[in-house]
């Protein structure tokens, strides 16, 4: 027999959070498998908030469970943990016993956990009268992790720990060929959406409620994007000439190259990813945003040039490395789940690499933008100051206070920094 709606939705929630929390999965990978099968988008938004709600939650609802079962779950009852999770996170989402309770309590019968379920509803039941535990922010993040952190910004780490545990607010993108920022917040005053402007982001609105995308004015039609402040402080940074020949390094899923293109339909883009597949989504990126006829795709790496590079040098580039995704926490919780230290040193090396491939396409006079989602030196200030050490020709170009704090040639913002994720960039201009 097919569950009830509610409870299917308990059960792709619990199916989603054991993937990621006991076999390595990633969210957003389980989310874009999940979601499209989900018909209600109030369910498919429910959805994604137990998800996210459980990952923040994780060390206060493993402590409830440590504290509150006389024997821990095995490993076989994986699922039921991640089952637990779901629960709690419904209780900390404010959602009433019947639904945070009983549909979970239905959710473990329907997985074939018929002999847990009483369980399942003395300890969900206990949560509502009693409250879950609380625990410290930094928790959340593995030992040799916060060790770096506080290491890195002594001053600043219990900020850093506590804005990464909170949800990010909703920035958007207003696309400027098609409305101004003043007139499409009237679109969505007119749709009874509360929204504020920024004043380091020229084309950002930030929402005073998330919202699904669908429920955006003309979102389908291209108008308006999702993308935090610090990734659209990106078109400021690297600032290419009118009608400059730019490089996007590392493009997918394509809302930089687009924003560049957005600022000036001039420009001659050339946007390239390693992975063919990803490149779809920029194709789809710049499509809906009226962008694709302007730029160039290639499915190549950008740290070996010889294997696809024309010869003709690019005017500005931008190399939004891979790296950590340490800043960015608060919109992908489970990177704390799958970071592992010894990745460090592989995606400094993947960096460097990079960059030594990009600075060998840029032209004479040109400028290439350094920025990532990390807010870990070795990634960032480090990797600049070899970089600059290793190499000719190369030229800092200062940066203001928008972009963060100063670190090295380049800036740091942090996570939570004017409502802004965490991110790093550094121009430099070639001799």
């Amino acid at each position: 027999m097919k569950p009830a709606a509610g409870v299917a939705l308990r059960i792709a929630a619990t199916q989603s959070l054991d993937a990621v929390l006991h076999h390595g999965r990633s969210l957003k990978a389980e989310l874009a498998q999940r979601l499209p099968t989900i018909r209600d988008v109030r369910d498919r938004a429910l959805l994604e908030a137990i998800a996210f709600t459980a990952l923040r939650g994780r060390p206060r609802y493993d402590a409830a469970l440590q504290a509150w079962m006389a024997k821990p779950l095995g490993q076989r009852d994986a699922p039921v943990r991640a089952l637990l999770h779901v629960g709690f996170a419904q209780i900390d989402l404010g959602l009433p016993a019947h639904a945070a309770v009983d549909a979970t309590v239905e959710a473990a019968r329907a997985l074939g956990r018929t002999h847990q379920a009483g369980m399942v509803n003395a300890l969900l039941r206990r949560a509502l009268r009693e409250g879950l535990p609380l625990a410290d922010a930094e928790q959340a993040w593995p030992d040799w992790l916060r060790a770096r952190l506080r290491a890195a910004w002594p001053d600043a780490a219990d900020d850093i720990f506590a804005a990464s545990a909170v949800a990010a607010p909703m920035w958007l993108r207003v696309n400027r060929t098609r409305i101004d920022r003043d007139a499409y917040g009237s679109k969505l005053q007119d749709a009874g959406i509360e929204a504020t402007t920024s004043a380091i982001c020229a084309d950002a609105l930030v929402l005073a409620t998330p919202l699904a995308v669908n429920e955006l004015p003309g979102f389908a039609e291209g108008l308006v994007s999702v993308q935090d402040g610090s990734a659209q402080c990106v078109a400021d940074a690297l600032s290419p000439p009118a009608g400059a020949r730019v490089l996007d390094a590392c493009a997918a899923p394509g809302g930089k190259s687009a924003h560049l293109l957005e600022r000036d339909p001039a420009l001659r883009m050339t946007a390239l990813d390693i992975d063919a597949r990803r490149l779809h989504r920029v194709r789809e990126t710049h499509a809906r945003l009226g962008v694709g006829a302007q730029a160039v795709l290639h499915a190549a790496d950008a740290g070996d040039p010889a294997a696809w590079w024309d010869g003709v040098p690019f005017d500005a580039i931008l190399l939004d490395a891979p790296c950590s995704a340490t800043g960015i926490v608060r919109r992908q919780p489970d990177v704390l789940l799958h970071r592992r230290e010894s990745d460090i040193a592989s995606l400094a090396a993947t960096q460097a690499r990079l960059l030594d491939g990009c600075w060998s396409m840029l032209a004479p006079g040109g400028t290439l933008l350094y920025a990532t989602c990390s807010i870990l030196p070795e990634e960032n200030a480090m990797q600049l100051d070899a970089f600059v050490a290793r190499t000719e020709g190369v030229s800092v170009e200062t940066l203001d206070a928008r972009f963060g704090r100063e670190s090295g040639v380049g800036r740091q913002r942090l996570p939570g920094e004017h409502g802004m994720d965490g991110f790093f960039y550094a121009r430099l201009r070639k001799a």
